[in-house]
């Protein structure tokens, strides 16, 4: 299986990128083909010993910066090195596409040159969380701010389908993020959605409070792009704080010195836990192909696992079961208005 992997978009260059499909070449038993500016890509695969024969370079001029506006990728930027990795994937010639680059730009270039899956609106991007029982699927996560309750049932189907491919669950449970668990707390929008998922066939819980995201009661967490982000970037900046003042107070004594040796072992099995690098990158659900997305900042370690992960989407043929899942719920007439 080959994979493409836009090598040029994240913060650190392409040194990340190479080293991270090297790791995956040989630990995954795939084929990487990075791809960016060829001239760069050879010179940083010669520095780093980046020889193996399973990874090959895929000539893009173009460079899509993290400041630039997504909008302007489908009309000035079509040599970019995120563009050509998709439509590697369009024309077959790799099973999915890896970027750590512009978010946006990986969006438009699936959503131009992949296009939508027949019957979904809106595509949606689905990250992993840590929980006390292993981990979630919060979607989406800031591909769509503003969402209708047909959004958020079209997101619930997709992410049931990653869930079951993810968790080797049957039937996932959904939960919907709400200010409430009773079925009348939310906006009209979460309370319309509310009534779609209950007369949906999926495994549908009913409303999950911010609190209860981390708990692990829910498999899936369903929520608009705009509060979904919000949410992602609150844990991740409380994560790093409780890291940061535990390790001040940690050192800020002896008797915390003293003791560090001991507790250091139990404080690097949470550190796993708790890295994205660990869970390497966030698909793009709904889009025709796998798409996977990951932080500007990834390191060798993270690009190696959003590998992974794509691969295993990709052999799993996760996209043609959305598909499918989406056509039956057209099919499917929408519940009835209660007899006033």
């Amino acid at each position: 299986m080959k994979i493409a992997l836009d090598a040029m978009g994240g913060d650190h260059g392409p040194a990340p990128c190479i080293e991270g499909a090297l790791q995956a070449a040989k630990e995954l038993d795939v084929e990487v083909i990075l791809v960016g500016d060829e001239a760069v890509l050879k010179r940083e695969c010669a520095r780093l010993g980046a020889t193996d024969s399973r990874l090959s370079i895929r000539h893009a001029p173009q460079v899509v910066e993290m400041h630039e506006s997504p909008a302007a990728v489908a009309r000035k930027k079509r040599d970019s090195s995120i563009w050509i990795a998709t439509e590697l994937v369009k024309n077959g010639e790799a099973s999915a596409v890896v970027s750590p680059g512009n978010t946006g730009a990986s969006m438009v270039s699936s959503f131009f040159v992949l296009g939508l899956i027949k019957g979904v609106e809106r595509p949606a991007i689905a990250t992993s969380l840590p929980t006390l029982t292993g981990e979630a699927i919060m979607l989406d996560v800031g591909a769509n701010v503003d969402c209708s309750a047909k959004h958020l049932e079209q997101f619930a189907l997709m992410g049931n389908e990653y869930g079951k491919h993810l968790f080797r669950k049957p039937n996932p449970r959904v939960g919907l993020l709400s200010i409430g668990e009773e079925d009348s707390k939310g906006n009209e929008v979460t309370k319309e959605a509310f009534k779609l998922l209950k007369a949906s066939s999926l495994n549908f819980i009913g409303n999950v409070e911010g609190r209860e995201v981390y708990s692990g009661t829910a498999d899936v967490v369903v929520c608009d792009g705009f509060i979904g982000n919000v949410a992602l970037k609150i844990s991740e900046g409380v994560a790093e704080t409780i890291k940061k003042l535990l390790l001040k107070e940690i050192s800020s004594s002896w008797l915390g010195r003293l003791a560090y040796p001991l507790i250091a072992a139990p404080l690097l099995n949470l550190k796993r836990k708790i890295d994205y690098a660990e869970f390497g990158g966030a698909p793009l659900l709904g889009v025709n192909g796998v798409t996977m997305i990951c932080h500007g900042r990834s390191s060798a370690k993270a690009i190696k696992n959003a590998i992974r992960r794509a691969k295993g989407m990709a052999e799993g043929r996760v996209h043609e079961l959305i598909q499918r899942d989406i056509e039956e719920s057209l099919a499917t007439p929408p519940p009835a208005e209660p007899a006033v």
